[in-house]
């Protein structure tokens, strides 16, 4: 059998391990093993005609200008959409660039937004106070019970916004279940999947209209650059995504892009050590005398386990503390870990702990904070590569210094 007829030319008939080695190359005339980098911001035209017919979308697949379309992003684009099964992506600067213009981009003055009150900082930010400046009102909902979601419904809402599971609280949503709500209504499902990882969690397959990543997160893993992407529909991504991307400028950079492009070659083993090492910490770590909860999507002791079960193929990398003893004894914890690093990123190859309630949720009232469970003693780690008897004795240790 002659190589084109092999039927692993065609992508579907390839698992996503293969597709994040292999989804979205172009090799150049040198046949290249590594995806090349374009490192232009512009392109020339064979002829004047050839511009005209460009600029009007008569010629597809070709670029005019990096700031909206470039080889290397539509590499790691074309390799992000294979794995979550969507049927177009954009990459943008960062993930809260992603964010800020999934939300924007579907609404106008006038509509109204409905979003689950456990959010990040910045997500929330974006729904609660940024969108009031353009006249789109939010309403806030403890979204652990699809009904909230239902009540807040107006025949205004445009966009539903969610992320499951939240941070820092590791929360769950019931994706489908909200989607047929927003559905119902008129209106599309954002979900952000970061904590999940495409991996583990499907929104798109749950019902969820665009779904939207940090890629500074497990996508890079590895501390090194800034990216995000919105993953969605031909209709919705092409459509007003793309316009909002091209007119506001939030680029991703193609050294970027290919930086991430590679990281989705080793996304999956690097997740699932992480994963393993997370259900591991989660068991020692259950019922310690100084914690008053260990939260793990995965883990028996989750109050929504069995939609964690459901929705979720594993519980990913992230794990909640709430120690006994408030900000002071978590503290504690934290400043004498020795393999661990107090830093407020994740997903990435080193294993990082934060105080959700001194960092990426500071900028909210006391009130809002224990509202959505970040308490005085909470603390979100973030499960690396390093071995995990190393972690587990890390942890162990600070807990001893309580």
């Amino acid at each position: 059998m002659s190589k084109a007829n092999n039927p692993l030319n065609d992508p579907g008939r390839r698992s996503a391990e293969t597709q994040l080695v292999h989804g979205g190359t172009h090799r150049t005339e040198f046949n290249e093993t590594s995806e090349a980098l374009f490192l232009n911001s512009g392109y020339s035209y064979p002829s004047s005609d050839h511009a005209e017919r460009l600029f009007k979308g008569e010629i597809p697949g070709a670029h005019n200008y990096s700031r909206f379309a470039n080889p290397t992003v539509d590499v790691f684009q074309t390799r992000m959409a294979l794995l979550e099964g969507a049927e177009a992506a954009r990459g943008f600067a960062t993930g809260m660039a992603a964010v800020t213009d999934a939300v924007m981009s579907q609404v106008r003055a006038g509509d109204h937004i409905v979003a689950s009150r456990a959010l990040f900082g910045g997500c929330r930010f974006v729904v609660e106070d940024f969108m009031p400046r353009f006249g789109v009102s939010s309403t806030l909902v403890d979204g652990r019970d699809p009904a909230n979601f239902a009540a807040a419904m107006q025949p205004n809402t445009k966009v539903v916004f969610i992320e499951t599971p939240t941070n820092p609280t590791l929360e769950l949503v019931d994706i489908q279940a909200v989607a047929d709500i927003a559905h119902a209504q008129g209106a599309i499902l954002i979900v952000d999947n970061v904590f999940a990882t495409a991996l583990y969690q499907k929104p798109l397959q749950l019902g969820a209209d665009l779904v939207t990543y940090s890629a500074t997160k497990h996508i890079d893993g590895q501390g090194r650059v800034l990216g995000g992407i919105v993953l969605g529909s031909k209709k919705l991504v092409e459509g007003d995504l793309h316009t909002f991307l091209r007119q506001t400028g939030a680029s991703l950079s193609p050294f970027n892009a290919w930086v991430l492009a590679k990281g989705l070659e080793t996304m999956p083993l690097r997740v699932r050590q992480m994963t393993d090492s997370a259900e591991k910490l989660a068991d020692v770590l259950a019922g310690h005398p100084k914690l008053n909860q260990v939260i793990y999507p995965h883990h028996p002791s989750h109050p929504q386990y069995e939609l964690a079960r459901r929705q979720m193929t594993r519980g990913s990398s992230l794990i909640a503390l709430d120690v006994r003893g408030g900000q002071e004894a978590a503290f504690a914890l934290s400043d004498s870990l020795a393999v661990i690093l107090i830093s407020n990123n994740l997903g990435d190859a080193k294993s990082l702990i934060t105080h959700p309630r001194t960092t990426t949720h500071a900028r909210l009232s006391e009130e809002a904070r224990l509202e959505v469970g970040v308490t005085p003693g909470l603390l979100r780690l973030s499960v690396g590569l390093e071995a995990s008897d190393d972690l587990i004795a890390d942890l162990l240790y600070g807990l001893d210094q309580i």
